[in-house]
């Protein structure tokens, strides 16, 4: 938004601006944030920053845990959130002493594997296109503790709320794909969101009701660069959360908040660019895609299961990963097959749109690292020249769950669990760490704190449980 500081320090003083809001993302993706008021905002703040505790939102440890806020001006929009005017920057977290960058700041992570893709000559520039899915509830409620456990949700979609127990204006069960008002009663909601983050400079391609029939969204964006695409993520959780909430209303994007409902992904398109042209397009492939391409697919199915530590870092996140919900369980790509892992789409067919989605992703994830550890991957097929048919991965266009159990057993599975996805990045990880994009000792750490997450959440009694057994 602003290209000095000298250029940010004029609109706060024209527009009256009383607060700046400096937001940072820790390594789970959960934002933070520390306000100071205008009359601090001089550019000394671009040098020294604001320290913060980063021991406290898990950057850091105890005894080392002095950090600093060094604003991104490019970010700045007037959060539509606060009554006082409010100037908000997206952050980057550095040193407190030295102001260099933080190895283990997200966004750092993520500049640092977009560096190492123009190193390599393979590309430019990453683009990226995520499209979120959600559930908007009207209310939400869950409880545990030693006696008791429980968890409600209610959306004045639900067809459990007709009384007559008819369809009428409600949604049936697994009904919600595209669906018009009055049954689609988000509608208004939606276009509240959308036009909040297109004041904050976030585009938006398109929203519309997802298949989950009790309230379930999608908001997509045009495709951008990495660091935009996921600041744009995190921008897309804040304005949905903070709206919702304003209308009495609660926004989750838990991936499978519901039992026998779909689940909730965070589908991510992506393609490379060499000097603005599609490095993923050739006009004489049958899928409209590159050698390039090729091997990139080859390198992120090869490491999908440690990838997946990253994408789908959450246990909920492999409850939206079992068959009979269009979500992927095996790794292979396809054209339109919304099964596949990885799909091409049919309808992208002009050279500079030419691309593929990665389907297993939710939005658990740091999008900042879930987009790294993705393109990396991808470098890491390209420079290895991992053929995606050669290593079984497809292009497979049927619909497997049509096939025997024993032909598909031969196509490899996906993680079904964390543990499977935290022990496989332990075990392939030498790809990430090229040219030290991530950090050895971070992501041993994430796999110790993935499968310390797993451990405690099976040790806890489950109310299907209570159900089956409780009379033995």
């Amino acid at each position: 938004m602003f290209k000095d500081f000298f250029d940010a320090k004029e609109f706060v003083k024209n527009n009256k601006i009383r607060m700046v809001d400096l937001k940072f993302a820790d390594l789970w993706g959960k934002w933070h944030h520390v306000t100071v008021s205008a009359t601090e905002f001089e550019e000394d703040l671009m040098v020294s920053g604001v320290g913060f505790d980063g021991s406290s939102v898990g950057l850091k440890s105890v005894k080392s845990g002095d950090m600093a806020l060094i604003p991104d001006l490019s970010t700045g929009f007037i959060d539509p959130f606060y009554e006082v005017p409010t100037l908000s920057f997206i952050c980057n977290t550095v040193e407190a002493d030295t102001k260099s960058d933080f190895i283990r700041d997200p966004r750092q992570i993520a500049r640092r594997a977009e560096k190492y893709l123009i190193e390599t000559g393979i590309a430019s520039e990453s683009i990226w296109g995520p499209e979120l899915e959600f559930y908007v509830f009207s209310s939400a409620f869950f409880e545990n503790s030693t006696n008791v456990i429980s968890a409600s949700f209610d959306s004045i979609e639900a067809i459990w709320n007709n009384p007559t127990g008819g369809e009428g204006n409600y949604i049936p069960r697994h009904g919600g794909y595209h669906a018009i008002p009055p049954k689609d009663k988000t509608f208004g909601l939606r276009t509240k969101f959308v036009t909040a983050l297109e004041s904050v400079n976030v585009p938006v391609k398109y929203h519309h009701h997802e298949v989950g029939g009790p309230g379930q969204c999608e908001i997509e964006t045009p495709l951008q660069g990495l660091v935009k695409s996921a600041d744009s993520s995190l921008l897309i959780k804040y304005i949905t959360k903070m709206i919702a909430a304003q209308e009495g209303q609660t926004v989750t994007f838990l991936p499978k908040p519901l039992y026998d409902e779909a689940g909730s992904g965070m589908h991510f398109h992506q393609l490379l660019k060499l000097n603005e042209k599609n490095v993923f397009y050739d006009q004489k492939d049958r899928y409209l895609l590159s050698e390039t391409a090729y091997y990139y697919i080859g390198g992120l199915l090869k490491h999908a299961p440690a990838v997946m530590a990253f994408t789908n870092p959450s246990t909920n996140s492999y409850k939206r990963l079992v068959p009979g919900y269009e979500a992927p369980v095996n790794c292979f790509f396809s054209s339109g097959n919304r099964s596949a892992a990885i799909r091409i789409p049919k309808y992208a067919t002009q050279p500079e749109k030419v691309r593929f989605e990665f389907r297993p992703p939710d939005a658990t994830c740091n999008p900042y690292l879930a987009m790294a550890a993705m393109l990396m991957a991808g470098i890491d097929g390209i420079l290895n020249k991992i053929d995606p048919t050669r290593e079984g991965f497809g292009p497979i266009d049927e619909n497997i769950f049509t096939w025997s159990e024993e032909k598909r057993s031969t196509i490899k599975s996906l993680p079904t669990n964390l543990a499977e996805s935290a022990k496989a990045l332990a075990n392939d990880y030498g790809f990430l760490t090229q040219h030290q994009v991530f950090e050895e000792d971070m992501i041993k750490e994430w796999v110790a704190s993935r499968l310390a997450e797993e451990a405690d959440i099976r040790s806890r009694p489950h109310p299907y449980e209570l159900e089956k057994y409780y009379d033995i």
